[in-house]
């Protein structure tokens, strides 16, 4: 446990921080572009995540590797006058498993139908201006899929997870072997480098609840020795007695993939305890 002094000083200084995408940066005439495939293990869900940056922009599209156009975008009347620049999108993220508790009618996408309807490979981003002014960029997507973070814990101040083997829901170890032996994967997900660990702590409350923006989120280095982040004493204090908290810890690839596990049903400042 040697190093959690240092986690817990980095953690104090990020308290507010938000999810960053790492994007290309530069991307070639665009200041950063970045595509990226985001799991979430725990419900089983997958999503298509997208992210560029322009300067003065009335329009902008990208391209699949396959040259087919995946996003298309135009600024019309107010917006056109004040401009695009940057852009930030999250696909639908469909269930990739067939979950019992979910609405029959859902789609479900599994691991292997989803990425043969995303293509690895170079896609191109492009831009138009005013006067016609081209802006073009390429950033890659890749299949290089980070396993899911596994055992998530929290002892009431400590966050402490494990590095995974498997996608959760979305596949098993198993189910992966088999992908990575049919070519459909070039690696296993417990064989890809983990970039950053990304740990949130969030109320587990109400929608409209005041409460639910008071969010802890930190990122530290995926070579941690120890997998644990202290929670600041502040922060805590600073949620109201009896409030329930879920943890989410997400690993980041190196290409900027994300897989994420979460737990709930911890308590925080428990006087007369947290309700189911």
């Amino acid at each position: 446990m040697a190093r959690l002094p240092l986690v817990t000083a980095v953690a104090v200084v990020l308290v507010a921080g938000t999810t960053v995408v790492t994007a290309t940066e530069p991307c070639d005439d665009f200041g950063e572009c970045k595509v990226l495939i985001e799991i979430n293990a725990t419900d089983g869900d997958i999503g298509f995540h997208f992210l560029m940056d322009g300067d003065d922009l009335n329009s902008a599209r990208i391209n699949d590797p396959d040259g087919m156009k995946v996003f298309e975008d135009q600024a019309k009347g107010s917006l056109r006058e004040q401009k695009l620049t940057e852009t930030f999108v999250e696909s639908a993220e469909p269930l990739c498993w067939a979950d019992p508790d979910a609405d029959p009618d859902d789609e479900i996408v599994t691991l292997e139908e989803f990425l043969d309807r995303w293509t690895a490979g170079t896609y191109t981003f492009t831009g138009m201006g005013d006067e016609g002014e081209k802006s073009e960029g390429e950033t890659e997507l890749t299949y290089a899929l980070p396993a899911a973070p596994a055992d998530v814990d929290f002892d009431g101040s400590v966050i402490t997870w494990d590095a995974g083997d498997d996608l959760g829901n979305c596949a098993s170890a198993a189910e992966l072997d088999v992908l990575v032996m049919d070519g459909v994967l070039p690696q296993h997900p417990e064989d890809v480098d983990v970039a950053a660990w990304e740990i949130v702590l969030e109320p587990d409350v109400d929608d409209g609840d005041p409460t639910g923006s008071l969010k802890f989120t930190i990122r530290v280095p995926g070579n941690i020795a120890v997998k644990a982040v202290t929670v600041p004493a502040d922060y805590l204090m600073s949620l109201p007695d009896d409030t329930p908290v879920k943890i989410e810890v997400g690993a980041i690839g190196v290409d900027d993939n994300a897989t994420f596990s979460e737990e709930d049903g911890f308590c925080v400042n428990e006087v007369d305890g947290c309700d189911d």
